[in-house]
């Protein structure tokens, strides 16, 4: 592994603040930047490869005219039928994945040249999913890639009252199964965005939009669309990236009692054909070392960039990932690397914004 790729180091005798706390605690700048940098000074070439996807703009309109004509198709049958709940997992809640992984990749300003235009496609692939959520993803994400692992910063990192009360195999399964509503309403509780114009524009369509569904083709259809996006979110395969990300498996093969500077993994790859319906998310070592990279070319750094990742850990399975971390007794919500705020600055490795996506500007709001 390249020595640009171990840069977490933990420390027993200090990694917890209380005997509580069983959180991977560093003290070490997060390895993404300084994998990059490496990367481009190896291949310059890499570079090139940053940019919009034109291709991101079809594929959102495909998948939410699917959803519309799913609701539509369904409006009539009765919502606990097999038709309905069936259409819903398997062809709702991976087109409504897909528009979550497309809102993802939009707040990266990938999909057009123009900002304006990507928070406009954000707010139209938001309408299937049913909910207003695509402005306020956009800065806690890019404060998720400027602040990795951050405590009180980082809201895709789970708190400590969550970790210790879903502490079994039981309080797991209850956070695999309702994950999308922790994901919701954790960042509201981590941090407040400031409500700005976007965020208005985000709820009015939403709601406009939803309004128009019930009146044209009733309350069902929107159902669809709200039950999609839980599944997206619960026990789905598509649904194993949520946790497969950045959660640390293996936990004591890390800390062996003898070893005082143990590198942990704080971000995983997965290789597998869910990345297909996915924009690539589960290159994802790969996408946090460059976030302006669009989707379509994560696997071109990947084999230009081949000796930074081969080493790196990496998941086989989705499904996998969710089974595991339900059963195995060495892997939970306690398994995230964290650090203080002064710990992304050791170093000099602090992101900027333009790096964080294509053509940004100098600040956006609610990015910490």
């Amino acid at each position: 592994m390249s020595a640009a790729t171990a840069t977490t180091t933990i420390k027993p005798a200090e990694a917890a603040t209380t005997e509580q706390d069983k959180f991977f605690w560093t003290y070490t700048e997060e390895p993404h930047k300084t994998r990059r940098q490496a990367i481009v000074k190896a291949h310059p070439e890499v570079l090139k490869l940053c940019g919009t996807e034109p291709l991101t703009k079809y594929i959102v309109l495909g998948v939410v005219s699917l959803q519309i004509l799913c609701a539509a198709l369904l409006r009539n049958s009765p919502f606990c039928s097999t038709s309905f709940l069936l259409t819903a997992y398997i062809v709702g809640a991976t087109a409504n994945q897909n528009l979550f992984l497309a809102i993802h990749e939009i707040s990266h300003n990938l999909a057009f040249k123009s900002p304006l235009a990507n928070r406009a496609i954000a707010i139209f692939a938001n309408l299937p999913i049913g909910i207003p959520y695509s402005a306020a993803f956009r800065p806690y994400h890019l404060t998720h890639h400027k602040s990795l692992g951050v405590d009180g910063l980082d809201t895709d990192l789970p708190t400590a009252l969550e970790a210790f009360f879903l502490d079994s195999i039981l309080g797991k399964a209850f956070f695999c199964t309702f994950q999308i509503l922790f994901y919701a309403l954790r960042p509201m509780f981590v941090y407040k965005l400031p409500f700005t114009n976007l965020h208005l524009a985000n709820v009015v369509a939403q709601f406009a939009f939803d309004a128009l569904i019930v009146r044209y083709l009733g309350g069902k259809a929107l159902a669809y669309f709200i039950l999609s996006s839980f599944l997206a979110g619960s026990l789905h395969p598509c649904a194993g990236h949520f946790i497969a990300e950045h959660y640390v498996f293996g936990r004591s093969k890390l800390t062996p009692p003898e070893n005082t500077n143990v590198p942990v993994p704080e971000t995983y790859s997965y290789y597998g054909a869910l990345n297909f319906f996915t924009y690539n998310v589960g290159l994802h070592n790969e996408h946090h070392d460059f976030p302006a990279i669009p989707w379509s070319r994560l696997p071109a750094l990947h084999e230009i960039a081949k000796s930074f990742y081969a080493d790196l850990p990496q998941h086989k399975s989705w499904t996998g990932v969710i089974w595991q971390f339900i059963w195995d007794k060495e892997v939970g919500l306690w398994c995230r690397v964290k650090r203080k705020e002064g710990g992304r600055k050791v170093g000099g490795g602090i992101w900027q914004i333009e790096e964080l996506g294509a053509n940004e500007g100098k600040s956006i709001p609610g990015v910490k």
